[in-house]
């Protein structure tokens, strides 16, 4: 019978243990995707609305921000406005 006990208690343990390092893991990915969303720079949001401001963007990249939530390199400071614009050579995809 004490057998039995141990081994239920040391499940127990097991269970409490997995919980905290699931909360612990969600916690930092929320923590990683603030800090993202907070590099985006530049004149990115109109107004007072909270919406991307869209106006300059190419049709491609509106297509993808629509899709995919996508935000253009150029307006992360990544890439330069000039290559950015030119092309990538990208073929197909969607």
């Amino acid at each position: 019978m004490e057998w039995s006990e141990d081994a239920k208690n040391n499940m127990e343990v097991k269970k409490n243990t997995m919980m905290w390092i699931v909360i612990g893991v969600l916690f930092l990915s929320v923590l990683f995707l603030m800090y993202k969303a907070s590099t985006i720079s530049g004149n990115a949001v109109a107004g007072d609305s909270g919406k991307l401001d869209t106006f300059g963007w190419s049709e491609n990249e509106k297509m993808n921000y629509d899709m995919h939530g996508t935000v253009p390199a150029r307006l992360q400071g990544k890439v330069a406005v000039s290559s950015a614009s030119s092309g990538t050579g990208m073929v197909g995809g969607c």
